[in-house]
């Protein structure tokens, strides 16, 4: 059970509160973990910036490192708005658990991005050099190379948070991974 309620908007700073504004004009609801980073004056809107800084890992190879990180750091709230998210770039149920489970063999270069990503996540940091040359070798850049690392350094962040706040979950829940 959390011991951290949802702040509303009319108990965060003006500047959370613009930024409330914004989310739910964009969304159509302020998703809570959002919310969560409004304990904090200056964390929401640096999260935001950072979250949807330029990147050449977008749309589905994205969601694959959203839904990878979310799954090794076992984060109930990404799982499930990212497989909400994921559904909407294209995704079906099957690929979505499938890339939950650290692969992508409906395509190799997604492939490739999954296991690289598990890997990365799993060990801190510190990649198998024959996952980054097969990565690479898939057909992807150095330059997306450092973005995945962004990208995964950003779903830490939310999965951290949640993991220690543990927020109510204001998506539909993933389904679990098949034994």
């Amino acid at each position: 059970m959390s011991t951290f309620n949802v702040p509303t908007r009319e108990t965060v700073s003006p500047a959370n509160q613009a930024i409330f504004d914004k989310l739910k004009a964009g969304l159509g609801v302020v998703p809570n973990l959002y919310a969560t980073f409004a304990y904090s004056e200056h964390a929401l809107g640096s999260y935001l910036a950072f979250q949807n800084a330029k990147s050449s890992i977008t749309g589905k190879a994205r969601e694959v490192v959203n839904l990878v990180v979310s799954q090794v750091n076992e984060c109930e709230y990404c799982l499930a708005a990212h497989t909400m998210i994921g559904k909407k770039n294209g995704f079906s149920d099957e690929q979505i658990l499938e890339i939950r489970s650290a692969r992508a063999s409906f395509d190799p270069k997604l492939d490739a991005l999954a296991i690289l990503v598990a890997d990365i996540a799993v060990r801190h940091g510190h990649a198998d050099q024959a996952r980054v040359d097969a990565f690479l070798a898939a057909g992807w850049t150095n330059e997306n190379l450092v973005d995945v690392i962004v990208a995964i350094g950003d779903k830490v962040v939310t999965n951290y948070l949640h993991g220690v706040t543990r927020v109510p979950v204001d998506f539909p829940a993933a389904p679990k991974l098949p034994a």
